[in-house]
């Protein structure tokens, strides 16, 4: 077993805790039904040697009958109670590990260099989390019925025919043996199954994203081919995996004919006395108990094994979850808190700060030094591509640098990534929109925002009068990415974000930029009346803008260079 195997096991066990109540009970039921099972054998057996043997009345053996069909009808309950409490617990796993992926994805920088592809973050998240489903809802009740079902039901057969006993226990445990030789190679086949599908989910998200692109460049029908062949790829490993499982079901199943046959054939010859091994003449109740008990000691291990390659799926699963997106979040540790959190303005330092592009070939700031000071409004001035996006967003920690920030005297490296996105907001140039209503996409900046307050967002941001002429307001649904409304319109929306938030600094990229200069002024004077007492850096190309703010200054000649405001426009916030 690899190392990553071993991890993913310890994994499963540390999720279990979150469904732990229900799959006790999930695998409580059918040990119960077995007992049950038992007692139902017994009275049937007797109910045929009464009949057969003592020759008693059909009236005599109604009550039996009756007490054989209550049993029969309080296993099949049990049974479907035990499944749906596997379901229950499964879900309730699944849920708490998407929530600790997806908090995790979200408290880590989009900009990372080993960051996974949208496609294969989502297959991680939905396809491969699915996959341990069966794990918990049918492997674990499985697991336990084996355990300890052939264990008990041959301490019940040993006193009634030590034959039988030795027989069960002589041919029960290679099932399990051979079980797990065939699973060797089943996890192996899994393994590649799950790369496998992640490669074809990551690859049709991202092409899909892109299906405008791949048209304009007439890559469409190639790309389609690529996709054609990868989900044949896919086929082939999933049919490789499925083989290994009837494998695994056809011996098992030769195991189990085999010991049943054996029985069977040890009673017939001692009932026609060409055996006599018994201490006890051999009687038609106990002969009768032991042929239906044959198939029952092997069947929780039948059970086990037609659920083991899904233990296998789950490994491959959450290795392929760990390739995908980093080491596996702790289960026991409760989720990051990232919702917003008011608090005060957030002084920012530079000491020493040096920055690069992302391709690492040009220096955009180069030893650096600067204080702005908590509740400051300064802007950031300069050219397209002399560095401030770089500059914002390695504030908000999405950018490597060399040198030092600090946020309110503390390094921005000790800040933990929950708290500095619950303390600052981030609008970049290129805001994203989503499928959803106008509402809905301002209340991304806080889902817990009431409609009075989305209201007022909209109208400090000037939606209002564009959404008012909309045939559902507010309502209205757009498309991924803004579309339906103009570039304007769509800037509108993401900066009404801002005033939901009560973030202690606040840093917009070109917030302006689709503005015309009059509807520009307007929103500026009310994002600063909105940030009086807040940090707020503006990266922008407006003269007329940076003229509202305290401070600007300019990047120029990888440094930072004062820019001068007039009198009448200082103050500070």
């Amino acid at each position: 077993m690899t190392p990553e195997e071993k991890a993913a096991g310890k994994a499963l066990s540390r999720l279990q805790r979150h469904g732990a109540q229900t799959l006790w009970l999930a695998m409580a039921a059918p040990l119960l039904g077995g007992a049950l099972l038992v007692w139902q054998a017994w009275e049937l057996a007797s109910l045929l040697g009464r009949a057969i043997e003592g020759g008693e009345a059909p009236q005599a053996l109604l009550p039996g009958i009756g007490l054989v069909l209550a049993l029969l009808l309080t296993r099949a309950g049990l049974s479907a109670l035990g499944e749906w409490l596997g379901s229950i617990g499964a879900e309730a796993i699944k849920l708490k590990l998407r929530e600790l992926l997806f908090t995790g994805l979200l408290a880590r920088s989009p900009r990372r260099g080993d960051a996974a592809s949208s496609g294969a973050a989502t297959a991680a998240i939905v396809d491969q989390v699915e996959a341990i489903d069966a794990y918990y809802a049918r492997y674990l009740p499985a697991a336990a019925q084996a355990a300890l079902l052939p264990l008990a039901f041959g301490a019940v057969i040993l006193p009634l025919d030590w034959v039988a006993g030795v027989l069960f226990i002589v041919t029960a445990p290679l099932i399990p043996v051979f079980m797990a030789l065939v699973g060797w190679g089943a996890q192996r086949a899994s393994d590649s199954q799950a790369q496998a599908l992640t490669r074809l989910s990551g690859r049709f998200g991202d092409r899909l994203r892109g299906l405008l692109t791949l048209k304009l460049f007439g890559r469409a029908d190639a790309e389609t081919d690529a996709i054609v062949a990868a989900s044949d790829a896919l086929r082939q490993r999933t049919l490789r995996v499925l083989r290994i499982a009837f494998l695994s079901s056809a011996v098992l199943e030769f195991f189990a004919a085999l010991g049943v046959a054996g029985v069977a054939l040890y009673l017939g010859l001692t009932f026609i006395e060409f055996l006599n091994l018994r201490g006890s003449p051999l009687t038609l109740h106990v002969a009768v108990f032991l042929l239906l008990m044959a198939p029952e000691v092997y069947n929780p291990l039948r059970l086990l094994a037609s659920h083991y390659h899904d233990r296998a799926a789950a490994k491959a699963a959450l290795v392929e979850i760990e390739r995908q997106l980093g080491a596996l979040p702790d289960a026991t540790e409760p989720l990051e808190d990232l919702a917003p959190r008011s608090g005060p303005a957030i002084a920012v330092a530079f000491e020493n700060l040096t920055l690069r592009t992302p391709d690492r070939q040009k220096i955009v700031l180069h030893d650096v030094n600067l204080d702005i000071p908590a509740g400051r409004h300064v802007a950031l001035l300069g050219p397209s591509g002399e560095g401030k996006t770089t500059l914002l967003e390695t504030i908000a920690a999405l950018r490597p640098h060399e040198g030092r920030i600090r946020l309110d005297t503390e390094p921005l490296a000790d800040w933990s990534p929950a708290a500095l996105r619950a303390r600052t907001f981030l609008l970049t140039q290129k805001p994203r929109l989503i499928h959803a209503t106008i509402a809905d996409n301002i209340a991304l900046a806080r889902p817990d925002a009431s409609r009075s307050e989305i209201e007022q967002a909209a109208e400090l941001a000037f939606v209002t009068p564009f959404a008012d002429a909309l045939a559902d307001g507010l309502d209205t649904m757009i498309s991924e990415d803004g579309i339906g409304l103009s570039g304007g319109q769509a800037q509108r929306v993401a900066l009404a974000r801002v005033f939901l938030r009560d973030a202690g600094l606040i840093l917009l990229d070109e917030p302006t930029a689709h503005l015309d200069p009059a509807l520009e002024g307007q929103i500026i004077d009310n994002i600063i009346e909105y940030a009086r007492g807040r940090t707020l850096i503006v990266s922008t190309h407006s003269a007329a803008v940076a003229a509202k703010l305290d401070k600007a200054w300019r990047i120029a000649g990888e440094t930072l260079l004062p820019v001068a405001i007039p009198a009448k426009k200082k103050g500070a916030a």
